[in-house]
């Protein structure tokens, strides 16, 4: 046998093409691991690129091992039985299922981190990635949240919510403004924003200003960068709700207008084509509760039917 590189096979593989070759059907895998069929699929197929052959043959009814697959069986078995046996001596079981959520670092410190014990509970455990990049469901993510308009290809997503922009500044700089909220007066001052500036645009042409960062201006990759920027008075920001709320409550920062506007964009909440099962199920129905989307959508959201915008 050859494989793709020196190091050791993925052992999360390892477990998944035993567990298919023990009971000869990927939905049967799937279903006793609590995952969905295309998971254990993924996995295998990335098994099957790491060792170079084909290790299974897909039929009807289900699969079958090839020749070089039962060559490998055999010591995937021996080395899952003396991993297991060395697991056991020295670490404790674990007792929760993990879920592997993609997130942005925003959302995670403005909106998940607050509430992630109470969606654990006492039997999920969340793996959570912090990135920017597009979520790859082949490598074991369950579930991503991204923020865009919206349908993406070869994924199903569920808006979370709609956010209303409006301009929020430090308590110390919104008394500069000595009651004024017109956008002239609030051009006056640095404006903060992330990566889409599309957002200030939007909200001074309102009043027929033409926005063009300037050299006051900053702008910061990450949404709650941009958050502590404006409450320690940087420059004023549009509070995108809810992942302003925790600042604009706490006193942080404070409205210095009462006009807002909708979002473009918005977070969605998504996962990879197939039904999600088991721990990734009940989390997205947790997590989803917790976002304010009613029964009916969440359930849409996690069969196999496309959810609710």
């Amino acid at each position: 046998m050859v494989h793709s590189s020196a190091a050791l096979p993925p052992l999360d593989t390892l477990e998944t093409f035993a567990r298919a070759a023990r009971l000869g059907s990927f939905t049967a895998a799937a279903e006793e691991s609590g995952v969905t069929h295309g998971a254990v699929s993924r996995q295998v197929s990335r098994l099957e690129r790491w060792m170079g052959v084909k290790l299974f043959a897909r039929e009807a009814r289900g699969v079958t091992l090839t020749p070089e697959g039962m060559r490998f069986l055999t010591r995937t078995e021996e080395a899952l039985a003396l991993l297991g046996n060395t697991w056991e001596r020295w670490t404790p079981k674990p007792t929760k299922a993990v879920v592997r959520l993609s997130v942005t670092p925003s959302v995670a410190s403005l909106w998940l981190f607050s509430r992630l014990a109470k969606l654990e509970g006492r039997d999920i455990h969340v793996e959570i990635a912090l990135e920017h990049r597009l979520a790859d469901f082949a490598e074991g993510t369950d579930l991503a949240i991204r923020c865009g308009k919206g349908p993406w290809a070869g994924v199903r997503g569920l808006q979370l919510w709609q956010e209303k922009l409006f301009p929020v500044a430090s308590p110390a700089l919104a008394e500069k403004l000595s009651g004024r909220s017109d956008a002239a007066a609030l051009f006056e001052l640095p404006l903060i924003h992330d990566s889409n500036i599309e957002t200030w645009r939007r909200w001074l042409a309102v009043e027929n200003i033409g926005y063009i960062p300037r050299g006051q201006d900053r702008r910061f990759e990450d949404y709650n960068i941009v958050l502590d920027a404006c409450a320690q008075g940087a420059g004023l920001a549009l509070a995108r709700r809810p992942l302003a709320d925790a600042h604009i409550e706490s006193g942080r920062l404070v409205a210095v207008s009462d006009r807002t506007i909708d979002h473009h964009v918005a977070f969605h909440l998504i996962r990879a084509n197939e039904a999600l099962r088991g721990p990734a199920a009940e989390f997205a129905r947790r997590f989803l509760k917790e976002a304010g989307r009613d029964e009916e959508t969440i359930a849409t959201f996690i069969s196999l039917g496309r959810g609710k915008g």
